[in-house]
């Protein structure tokens, strides 16, 4: 009966924080966990093709503002 048992108190594991890692590396259902990384932001971009709306802002913002002189 030499097993430890976890500490409740998340600040006592603070104090200690290297046998956390410890226990971490003995976790048979942390070893058991499926890794993947996820990197959305390493994607490249996808170019959207040109909209009826961006026309049609194009158009509007190519257009000489009137004086309201």
């Amino acid at each position: 009966m030499d097993k430890q048992h976890p500490v409740s108190d998340p600040f006592a594991l603070m104090m200690d924080p290297q046998s956390v890692i410890q226990a971490m590396e003995r976790s048979d259902r942390l070893a058991r966990l499926q890794r993947r990384v996820c990197r959305p932001l390493d994607r490249p971009l996808i170019a959207r093709a040109g909209t009826d709306l961006d026309a049609f802002d194009n158009a509007i913002d190519s257009q000489a503002e009137p004086d309201d002189a």
